[in-house]
């Protein structure tokens, strides 16, 4: 598991998070992925939902500088 800072805190359910954690993927998450519809930045958007215990829309409010930094740590877990 990997605990990432936001540097652009968001707000969810009205609390304000400021960290999240990315778990370790699976085969079977990647399987999932695959199979789920959209274009590929949508399926990668739903593959760190899942891996983060998040929904998708959740995920989506990220700053781009905070989504590089979650892209980061899955490719440090997939290398």
């Amino acid at each position: 598991m990997q605990t990432i800072e936001l540097q652009y805190p968001i707000n969810i359910d009205g609390q304000k998070v400021t960290n999240i954690s990315l778990r370790r993927p699976k085969v079977l998450d990647r399987l999932l992925s695959e199979k789920s519809s959209g274009t590929e930045a949508e399926k990668e958007v739903r593959f760190i939902a899942n891996l983060c215990g998040m929904a998708p829309d959740q995920i989506e409010q990220l700053d781009m500088s905070d989504y590089v930094r979650v892209q980061e740590a899955l490719a440090n877990f997939l290398s």
